[in-house]
């Protein structure tokens, strides 16, 4: 039986690349491999992380290995947890990069993991998943340390062509391939929407337009709640059966389901400021795994205001409970939500928005549906385990 180790966050730690992680292992196992986490006992230092918590308080994913072992921080660790992977002897290593911060540990590790292969019967493949390469919010080193890191690969995927034109702006020339970002399928099935809005406690009659993840500068908020104020001051068309009635928009609300990663209260001081308090439902908490579903299932679309962007986790979420989505003209969005198929496709400022949050009403949530189920079909955690697998043959 072939070993795979996967280098990255893992129970008990929380948040989207832990749920990545959790489902990549899932399908190495499904298909027969012996495939084990290696997830970090130090992620991030507490002064250094911008939410609450760090951790789940929910159980254990289960039937995978996780070993919590990396400290991002302890040099003297990451030779240590080299050495520990390298003796094992994994067939292949995939890694994931999404923070320059992380590249002097897991650069290192990797390091270790190659040292001596050559006497031994086979060499590990080391392939890194991309989620970024330049970051969002830039501070100094990211060029430096993300070089580091890149070196000590043999491969890469990438999930979207913004990642993948980063990635050939510092490494020209090793294997690199791009992957539509697999459907979290593992939220559980999608439940009606009058279920999920008696959950929330929402009023059934309320259109909704969500806002999904964690919040933070480069997501648009600020500008999205610009465009509710816009809405607000004008009627809407809204499809109603076979006619179109114009109605107002005192029934459209924003659910903000997230939590903040960066201060709040210039969110809170805009949102009163432009006057909409009634127009925002804040769930600023961090989401848990279980209750994830009922935020999707109640929306009527996933809106993504962002300012800049790679690919998205929320976008293949969209996608599995087969939500529209509203995302702006920037990264790799648009190529996820062909517009007027999945979604819409917006600039990144308040009218563009807020005519594209009327566009969507105009169409209603019907029309996209059968465009959401054709799309949804390329996002398959089998896709990303072939596409590891062949740079491991190069």
């Amino acid at each position: 039986m072939k070993k795979v180790i996967i280098i990255g966050p893992a129970y008990p730690l929380r948040g989207g690349l832990a749920t990545f992680d959790h489902r990549l292992a899932k399908e190495f196992i499904d298909q027969g491999y012996d495939c084990t986490i290696y997830s970090f006992s130090l992620q991030y230092p507490n002064f250094l992380f911008p939410g609450k918590t760090q951790y789940t308080s929910e159980p254990a994913p289960p039937g995978l290995k996780i070993t919590s072992a990396i400290n991002s921080i302890n040099p003297f660790n990451w030779l240590k947890v080299g050495n520990r992977i390298r003796k094992e002897g994994p067939d292949i290593v995939v890694v994931r990069y999404w923070l320059p911060f992380m590249g002097p540990s897991l650069g290192t590790i990797l390091r270790r993991v190659r040292k001596n292969m050559a006497r031994q019967a086979h060499r590990t493949k080391i392939i890194c998943i991309a989620d970024n390469v330049i970051p969002h919010e830039h501070r100094p080193g990211d060029k430096v340390f993300t070089k580091y890191f890149l070196k000590s690969c043999d491969g890469f995927i990438t999930m979207s062509e913004k990642v993948m034109d980063d990635l050939r702006k510092l490494e020209k020339n090793k294997t690199a391939i791009l992957v539509q970002h697999p459907l979290y399928d593992n939220f559980g099935s999608p439940v009606s929407k009058s279920e999920a809005r008696e959950k929330l406690k929402i009023n059934n009659e309320e259109l909704i337009i969500l806002f999904f993840g964690f919040i933070r500068k480069y997501k648009g908020l600020d500008i999205l709640l610009d465009a509710m104020k816009i809405l607000a001051e004008n009627p809407i068309p809204i499809a109603v059966g076979t006619e179109i009635r114009s109605r107002s928009l005192s029934g459209l609300k924003l659910l903000i389901a997230g939590e903040f990663y960066e201060n709040e209260r210039p969110y809170q001081e805009q949102i009163d400021r432009l006057g909409i308090r009634d127009s925002v439902i804040l769930r600023t908490d961090f989401i848990p795994d279980g209750e994830v579903k009922y935020f999707l299932c109640a929306a009527d679309a996933v809106i993504q205001p962002y300012r800049n962007a790679t690919q998205s986790g929320v976008t293949p979420l969209a996608y599995h409970f087969e939500k529209p989505m509203i995302v702006t003209n920037v990264g790799g969005l648009p190529s996820l939500v062909p517009n007027e198929k999945a979604g819409l496709v917006a600039e990144p400022n308040a009218e563009s928005i807020a005519a594209a949050i009327q566009r969507f009403y105009q169409l209603g949530e019907n029309y996209f549906l059968p465009h959401l189920r054709s799309e949804k079909q390329k996002y398959s955690w089998a896709n990303l385990v072939s596409a590891i697998l062949t740079i491991s043959k190069k």
